[in-house]
């Protein structure tokens, strides 16, 4: 799979089957990340793998619309440190995470990108360094049967911009 086909195949999963991923499999998602560029090459990320049960189902309670969470076998948690980069940790981490999900997408497993949660409770819960903001989650498995045919039809109830409205030539809306 090349990249353009990650990035075409890449949904949202936030049905999981039971089933443990490898750590050699997570290792290679998070080499993606890894890999990534960053401001003044800082790497100001951290990640912190979970695959407790206890600690999902606390991560999932922490946010309105992640209770998926306690059901998927692996949460990514991915931190940024300011003080490495004070104006850049956010965008460095979302990157990087960008590239953990298309690995992701190209080793056959699934991934759903969340923002759902309480900093407060996530950093306590997996003793983050006082320093350290959770930037965002990412949920990481072997997608459910059937996801793919929902994935397809919610992609036609709700299709992507055409290229033509998404850019403008040398002046805004040119």
């Amino acid at each position: 799979m090349d990249v353009f086909e990650a990035i075409q195949k890449r949904r949202s999963v936030r049905k999981y089957l039971d089933k443990e991923v490898p750590m050699e499999l997570i290792l290679k998602v998070l080499e993606a990340g890894r890999l990534a560029p960053s401001a003044h090459n800082s790497q100001p990320w951290h990640y912190i793998i979970v695959t407790d049960p206890e600690k999902r189902k606390k991560i999932a309670e922490s946010g309105k619309w992640a209770g998926f969470l306690k059901n998927t076998p692996v949460v990514i948690v991915g931190c940024g440190d300011p003080e490495a980069s004070p104006n850049w940790y956010m965008v460095d981490v979302t990157i990087s995470m960008q590239n953990m999900v298309l690995e992701a997408t190209e080793l056959g497993l699934g991934t759903c990108w969340v923002g759902s949660f309480d900093q407060d409770t996530v950093k306590k819960l997996l003793n983050i360094p006082e320093k350290y903001k959770v930037v965002a989650l990412l949920a990481l498995g072997y997608p459910a049967e059937g996801i793919e045919i929902t994935s397809k039809i919610l992609h036609t109830v709700r299709p992507r911009k055409k290229l033509e409205e998404i850019y403008s030539l040398n002046e805004f809306k040119k």
